[in-house]
């Protein structure tokens, strides 16, 4: 393990563990448990019952890139444990359209998984995160600072069960859409 340090940030740099080619990809021993939406709704619970209080974000992480790693950083601030929503191939595919997603829901779900901060994340495929806010109760939802409090779409099922949203990260500098606009000019 080394790390790394400048001003503003300390990284510290952990081996990702190798791939899997499955579905439904394994924990490893440093990975955040990948869960199907029912087993996810148990271990929450039980996290409720300790007293625990849970952070939801999610997104499509097709390109996994500092400001995803700023913006769950941030997210797990605002509780005692985040759940990452990751969206399945599909949804990618109707929200950035053809030639994406670059990597299985499986692989952008495990490479979330080793993100600190990150305990538990699963993958959904409906078309908003909405239904799945609806099945965990999330205390915060968190969004990117590309929304507002007042935009999130979200924001309605959020505050109808008593959650909270929060506007974390850092501003919107980098997305997966401009390093392949740059990749591809290059």
């Amino acid at each position: 393990m080394s790390s790394w340090n400048d001003e503003e940030r300390s990284v510290e740099i952990v081996p990702l563990l190798e791939a899997r080619d499955s579905e439904q990809p394994e924990s490893g021993p440093m990975n955040a448990p990948i869960m199907k939406r029912e087993e996810l709704v148990a271990a929450l619970q039980k996290e409720r019952d300790a007293g625990r209080t849970i952070a939801m974000a999610n997104g499509c992480f097709d390109l996994l890139h500092v400001g995803h790693v700023r913006y769950l950083q941030e997210a797990a601030e605002t509780a005692d444990l985040l759940v990452v929503a990751v969206n399945d191939d599909e949804s990618v595919r109707k929200l950035k359209g053809a030639g994406r997603p670059l990597a299985t829901a499986a692989e952008r779900a495990e490479l979330i998984s080793v993100v600190r901060g990150v305990a538990y994340v699963t993958i959904f495929s409906e078309d908003t995160v909405a239904p799945l806010l609806r099945r965990l109760k999330p205390d915060v939802h968190c969004k990117g600072t590309d929304y507002t409090e007042q935009s999130v779409p979200e924001a309605s099922v959020v505050r109808s069960y008593g959650g909270r949203v929060a506007i974390v990260g850092d501003p919107k500098d980098h997305s997966t859409t401009e390093i392949l606009s740059r990749l591809r000019r290059d």
